[in-house]
């Protein structure tokens, strides 16, 4: 769609679901930024000072929401401890978190810190076949003790796409806080937050929004919940104007923009700001109709050349985000000989093999070469030599 709008690596890259590839536009925002720096320091706190609001209109579209909804703030689990602090706040009869056995290991340790500062639980849902989720089993722990919900929109592991506005209606019904983690969805496919009625959301922007290593996080907050104030108060959440009045009390920011805490880094929101000029060049429900082509073309190469690889990703495209995973019990190794021959995907414990086509910039060419050194490495035993090159970074 946009491959020359990238700067593309020497091979094959079926990794932008873990991160992005570097656009030209992100590239030349970042030394825009770095120039303002330069030439004006302090001066630059002109232009800089209202950057994350700046971005809400665009991103809000990617999302489903208003823009006041929205703020680029962060990183996935700071973002998350701030809403918790606001959002969780149990009672006698309503008192337990629930996520699944299948969330970001992350986002797990930020809710068992909070069921932990409370004394209360963190119920996991199961998963039936290791990989995928049911609507029964999710809609079945929406107890009426429970006070909130946190769930991904796309599974990182299996790559199932799960269905939020199903969840969100449920969740209203039972007086339940629902949380989502976009992460592995924001960029990839459309999103309708605001009217299904989340509660509010997280995300990460180095991924399908292609903004960098390190980029800025973004949070929504359904507008519903503008009148509660962050519990964690900050700098950079303060009412803007008068925020430099210097004040002993907090006056918040109105939306999503309160639960800013601190001072943005103005060098990993311009990596944002220039990815984000992509998304206006292409609409996301044509990113997302070519998404779906390339992983439909990729399971198809697979069931055809490759029959010693489990597709574990759902093959009905309502329930599919952007990768394709496969399960092979030497999947660690496949995935470093892939890189040996400069073939990029992901490796996920314990034997997940993950590829993503990205609608920017994968072709169908790609996955052809793809498979085809995949075929090889599986028919010659390539893989078994690179036993000893297993490192902690996947």
């Amino acid at each position: 769609m946009l491959r020359e709008d990238f700067i593309y690596p020497e091979g094959i890259y079926l990794d932008g679901n873990s991160l992005g590839l570097a656009s030209r536009s992100s590239i030349k925002t970042i030394e825009n930024r770095l120039k303002e720096w330069q030439t004006l320091a302090v001066n630059g706190w002109a232009s800089w000072f209202g950057l994350s609001e700046s971005l809400s209109t665009d991103l809000a579209q990617l999302v489903g929401a208003m823009p006041e909804e929205v703020i680029t703030t962060g990183s996935i689990t700071t973002n998350l401890h701030a809403l918790l602090a606001t959002f969780y706040k149990p009672t006698d009869t309503k008192k337990y978190i629930v996520a699944t056995t299948l969330d970001f290991p992350s986002d797990l340790y930020a809710l068992q810190s909070w069921t932990q500062h409370y004394g209360t639980e963190l119920r996991l849902i199961s998963s039936r076949d290791k990989y995928t989720l049911t609507d029964e089993d999710i809609e079945e722990a929406f107890q009426d003790d429970v006070a909130l919900i946190l769930l991904p929109t796309v599974l990182y592991g299996s790559g199932q796409l799960l269905d939020i506005k199903r969840y969100a209606k449920r969740a209203q019904e039972k007086n339940i806080i629902l949380g989502v983690d976009a992460a592995h969805s924001i960029g990839a496919l459309p999103h309708d937050f605001h009217d299904w009625n989340a509660d509010f959301a997280v995300w990460c922007s180095y991924k399908y929004l292609n903004a960098g290593p390190g980029a800025c996080g973004g949070i929504f907050v359904h507008e519903k919940h503008f009148h509660r104030i962050p519990a964690l108060k900050g700098w950079w959440g303060h009412q803007k104007h008068t925020v430099f009045e210097m004040r002993p009390y907090f006056t918040h920011e109105p939306g999503a923009a309160a639960y800013q805490i601190s001072t943005p880094s103005i060098l990993a929101l311009a990596g944002l700001e220039g990815s984000l000029k992509e998304f206006k060049k292409v609409n996301i429900l044509d990113i997302r109709k070519r998404s779906l082509e390339l992983t439909t073309y990729l399971m198809e190469l697979i069931d055809q050349h490759l029959p010693e690889l489990e597709i574990v990703t759902p093959r009905n495209e309502e329930r599919r985000g952007g990768h394709v995973s496969v399960r092979h019990a030497h999947a660690h190794l496949l995935s470093l000989a892939l890189r040996a021959r400069n073939i990029v995907p992901d490796y996920r414990s314990p034997d997940i093999l993950r590829m993503a086509p990205v609608a920017f910039y994968n072709t169908k060419l790609e996955l052809d070469e793809t498979v085809r050194v995949l075929r090889e490495l599986l028919d010659n035993q390539g893989y078994m030599k690179f036993q000893d090159n297993v490192t902690d970074v996947v």
